[in-house]
């Protein structure tokens, strides 16, 4: 039987890709490697202002990542991992090359401007201060020792002293340098407890969380509330401290399969595990899409209907054939306590583009509840194909925790400690 492979149809940033490490001889200096980034970065449209082509010109990666290669430190799409916990999690890296300067250029830094950083590294920190100049400041904040005196040491190294290295809690610290122009937070945030340290006029990008998905989202002040733009997929680790926050998450298949729910149904996982392991029911939904062609919206338009979303995921290193996620990582999922559905593909061939790849989009369905469940998983696809799937998005905006907020007319509204989430289709 032939080994069943997932496949990612999405373009490199939902995943990480390592497109560089291989295609650099041994013998490039850092000078070369970094110009080879910024120009990759130019071309596909991540670097976008000469004040940001400048800024990653300039900070030398290597020496914020000492335990990479040169080639991983500079690959455009590659995270390097600086800690991990027991478990074996990230709980710090140098973020991929790409998204800093995705989330850089949304930010709209200037000369001179006052900067908050959420979770530290060093890297993104000098990236800021170079745009910002000597006669701006750069506040970075982390949680964990470990962490800041490496940032710390690396930034005086490398020429970046003046940026104010904090260590602390993020709920609580940093204040007494605001208000700040920007605020970039660079670990995935269930929550933002930072809008009333903004200045006015100034912009918050935060990876946010909920329903276990994460978009990098670029807020501007509007009255009381902020509006939301540029949801970018995006992948981080999440926030530790107050502000940390745990969803559920049940292992199967001895660790080759593992399910996530922010909220939702109590998890059992003993029936899930024996659900796994039994045939699943199996629904193709007609709707069909390119590889490479982008269907994030498909996740958030099941979020925002469903609240038994989750996700499921698949160890690729221990080649289980019991499940065939579409995505290798946020692929859509519904589940009770003993039963679970998720997007699966198979491929197809249309005539009219016989030169290009194609997949139609399945459900499998698991355990007692798995055709209900399937049914329902491709009531949203088909939903989502007929009315969303060319629409831009919805929209995001944050309001404080105590507000009345109504309810979107389609959309949800998710309560954290701090604000409401408001996800709407319009």
């Amino acid at each position: 039987m032939k080994k069943r492979e997932a496949v990612s149809l999405r373009p490199p940033e939902a995943n990480i890709e390592r497109v560089a490490i291989d295609t650099l001889s041994s013998s490039d200096s850092s000078e070369v490697v970094r110009a080879d980034m910024v120009a990759r970065l130019k071309e596909r449209g991540s670097i976008r202002s000469p004040e940001v082509a400048e800024a990653f010109a300039k900070v030398p990666r290597e020496k914020f990542a000492p335990e990479a290669s040169l080639a991983a430190a500079y690959a455009v799409f590659d995270v390097v991992i600086t800690k991990r916990n027991a478990e074996g999690k990230a709980t710090s890296s140098v973020s991929a090359p790409w998204l800093q300067a995705e989330m850089l250029e949304a930010a709209r830094l200037t000369r001179g401007a006052r900067v908050l950083e959420i979770g530290s590294g060093g890297c993104n920190a000098a990236l800021i201060a170079e745009i910002v100049g000597v006669e701006g400041l750069v506040v970075t904040v982390d949680v964990d020792p470990f962490v800041t005196e490496r940032a710390a040491r690396f930034l005086t190294e490398t020429g970046y002293s003046h940026v104010k290295m904090i260590l602390g809690d993020a709920e609580h610290v940093a204040g007494e340098f605001g208000p700040y122009d920007a605020i970039l937070v660079t670990v995935g945030a269930w929550d933002c407890p930072w809008g009333h340290l903004l200045a006015s006029g100034g912009r918050m990008v935060i990876p946010l969380r909920f329903c276990g998905l994460t978009r990098s989202i670029t807020f501007v002040r509007d009255g009381d509330r902020f509006v939301g733009s540029n949801p970018t997929v995006c992948g981080f680790v999440p926030i530790q401290g107050a502000g940390a926050h745990q969803e559920q998450v049940v292992s199967l298949g001895d660790g080759a399969v593992t399910l996530t729910i922010d909220g939702g149904p109590t998890l059992d996982a003993g029936a899930l595990d024996q659900a796994l392991v039994g045939d699943p029911t199996e629904l193709w939904t007609g709707v069909i899409v390119a590889s490479g062609e982008p269907f994030d919206t498909l996740g958030l338009w099941t979020a925002t209907v469903d609240d038994t979303f989750g996700l499921i995921w698949r160890d690729p290193d221990r080649g289980c054939d019991l499940v065939r996620p579409i995505l290798r990582w946020f692929c859509p999922a519904l589940m009770t306590p003993d039963s679970f559905a998720y997007l699966t593909y198979r491929e197809v061939h249309r005539d009219d583009k016989p030169e290009q790849v194609h997949h139609e989009f399945g459900i499998h369905g698991h355990g007692c509840r798995g055709a209900e469940l399937a049914r329902r998983l491709a009531d949203h696809v088909e939903r989502w194909d007929r009315d969303w799937r060319r629409h831009p998005g919805p929209q995001f905006t944050l309001h404080p925790a105590d507000s009345a907020v109504p309810a979107p007319a389609i959309g949800r509204i998710f309560r954290k400690r701090h604000t409401q989430l408001i996800m709407a289709w319009t």
